[in-house]
């Protein structure tokens, strides 16, 4: 399945298939984080210097969320070449999907105090719920809407565009243009959710004030193990017999069709698995910021979701995880301190990536790791090869 032709350097799959290192590690440390933040928020003592203040694990809990999402865009396009350049829309489907039954939740405790009509229909006018909105009172029912909503979307726009072998650039621009006219249809108030403002003043959730340390503890917990998970059930896919599949089509995606793979329903499972990702972490970042709106589905969300997957290391999972994080962490800091400088050191940093460590943080480390002389002591062999005659 290999080409002659040259070609830049392919993503690392080949590593993290070699070893389980690296995703042991992984999963090791996000499990440790879901248990020793909430810890070191809920058991220390405020003036202890190893105190995490709840603002701390709820940007924490946000971070992971992208991280997640960088994730979902990593398999298809590290391992299967699927560019998309849509995934926010998926991110803020599974967002709205849980924000409205938070919003059901609130019940009579609005502003205007009706019980089953949201603050923002009541101010505008409307007479009744619409019918898209029942349900959602629900908490299981819109657990099931933050998967079936973002993967049926992705099923429909993956079956018209696989079949008609899109690919490459175009599909890039295609799937930027479905998260874009989702953002100008979001944007409308008679669309029936929150219009500019978008759906927020959640009260709580499972009976659980959103704004208690303990409830803020547990959702970075939950997001964190979700993303340990999903880490785990994405390294399953690659090490399958489908995930070599993936591979090959990433690579020569005419060969594997001439040796008889019916490759329109390989890309498509995995582009539906990703976007479902995709609204599950949609899912676990509103309760953790508070606040959904039409902003989401913005295209340059989803080109900076690319951004954190080359720059961490595309095709490697954990690269991804490690980029968003890293790329999110230098946003806060980036923004708090010289904010108007922000945009032009993303894109700085997206060119020197891109020029100087075309395999990312993770292929650079790799690297180096490999051209790391042996610590067995090869000097007795250099100097015989040295003086022998």
């Amino acid at each position: 399945m290999t080409s002659t032709r040259s070609r830049a350097p392919r993503p690392l799959a080949g590593g993290l298939l070699a070893g389980s290192g690296a995703a042991a590690a992984t999963i090791g440390l996000l499990l440790a984080a879901a248990v020793l933040v909430p810890v070191l928020n809920l058991a220390v003592a405020a003036d202890s210097p190893v105190h995490m203040p709840t603002w701390v694990v709820s940007l924490v809990g946000k971070y992971l969320t992208f991280a997640l999402l960088a994730l979902s865009v990593d398999l298809i396009w590290g391992f299967c070449g699927i560019l998309s350049l849509g995934h926010g829309a998926f991110f803020a489907l599974g967002g709205y999907a849980i924000g409205m039954h938070l919003m059901r939740e609130i019940g009579g405790r609005g502003v205007y105090g009706n019980p089953l009509l949201p603050d923002f229909m009541v101010f505008l006018n409307w007479s009744e719920l619409p019918w898209y909105w029942h349900g959602f009172d629900s908490f299981p029912f819109a657990l099931l809407m933050v998967v079936l909503v973002p993967g049926l979307l992705a099923f429909v726009f993956g079956w018209f565009a696989f079949r008609s072998r899109v690919t490459g650039v175009y599909f890039s621009i295609i799937s930027q243009a479905l998260t874009f006219a989702l953002m100008l249809a979001f944007f409308r108030n008679d669309m029936g959710f929150g219009g500019n403002n978008g759906l927020t003043d959640f009260k709580d959730v499972l009976g659980f004030d959103l704004q208690d340390d303990r409830t803020r503890a547990a959702l970075f917990a939950l997001t964190a193990v979700v993303l340990a998970a999903a880490y785990f059930c994405c390294r399953l896919i690659i090490l399958s017999r489908l995930g070599k599949v993936l591979v090959a089509v990433r690579d020569a995606e005419s060969r594997v069709r001439f040796l008889g793979y019916r490759v329109e329903y390989y890309k498509l499972f995995v582009f539906v698995f990703s976007a479902m990702l995709a609204g599950i972490a949609g899912a676990l970042y509103v309760p953790q910021v508070g606040i959904i709106n039409p902003s989401e589905f913005a295209p340059a969300n989803s080109i900076e979701i690319v951004i954190w997957v080359a720059i961490g290391g595309r095709g490697t999972l954990h690269g991804a995880i490690l980029g968003a994080i890293l790329v999110n962490y230098l946003k806060t800091w980036f923004t708090g301190a010289i904010p108007e400088l922000w945009l032009f050191a993303l894109g700085g940093l997206f060119i020197a990536v891109t020029l100087l460590l075309p395999t990312g943080i993770v292929g650079l480390a790799e690297h180096l790791r490999r051209r790391r002389p042996p610590a067995t002591g090869d000097e007795t062999p250099h100097l015989a090869r040295e003086t022998a005659p």
